[in-house]
């Protein structure tokens, strides 16, 4: 059984936007029973589809140790490098993550999809050789995450859990519900 479940993931920077700002994360989570032991939370930005060597951690913290109870933080990280994104991917369709583990194991993995494109007409009919990333607006489909749990030892269990279940969970504009 979880003993953290994350109850909502709220995106709080204005959507779209500029390419370089910050992306900010409301999370909110429920602990079960004390945990002894820190979470590690990540945020990745998917630089390319096909090779995770792209994919680059933009935040990781640590979180705890979490007593049991409703827990509320706002997670922050920096705009990806564009330099270490393949130039064919700058543009279009890719997804940003947030990963959460206990004890060195993935227990939950919000995504969600991210397009990236120029914000003057003229450049997205005609797009320069060039990439001007400071002329990319990002634009995050806050209303599909795509959500992943997987099960794992939390520490005091006699045998593993193994498996994962992938749900598709609506945000309401109440973040305290899911």
């Amino acid at each position: 059984m979880a003993k953290i479940k994350i109850l909502n993931v709220a995106v709080l920077n204005d959507n779209p936007s500029p390419f370089f700002s910050s992306f900010q994360f409301e999370v909110e989570l429920e602990c079960i029973e004390d945990l002894p032991s820190d979470i590690e939370c990540k945020i990745v930005y998917v630089g390319s589809a096909e090779s995770e060597s792209h994919d680059q951690v933009l935040n990781s913290v640590l979180v705890g140790p979490v007593p049991s109870g409703r827990h509320k933080f706002v997670f922050e990280a920096d705009p990806p490098d564009p330099t270490k994104i393949p130039e064919h991917y700058a543009l279009g369709a890719t997804a940003v993550l947030l990963i959460c583990s206990y004890l060195g194991n993935k227990f939950s993995r919000v995504g969600y999809y991210v397009n990236n494109d120029y914000i003057d007409p003229e450049l997205r009919e005609t797009p320069p050789d060039i990439i001007q990333f400071d002329k990319v607006e990002r634009n995050i489909l806050a209303s599909n995450p795509r959500v992943t749990r997987f099960k794992i030892e939390w520490g005091d269990e006699s045998e593993e859990e193994s498996g994962c279940t992938d749900a598709l969970v609506e945000i309401s504009e109440d973040p305290m519900v899911v």
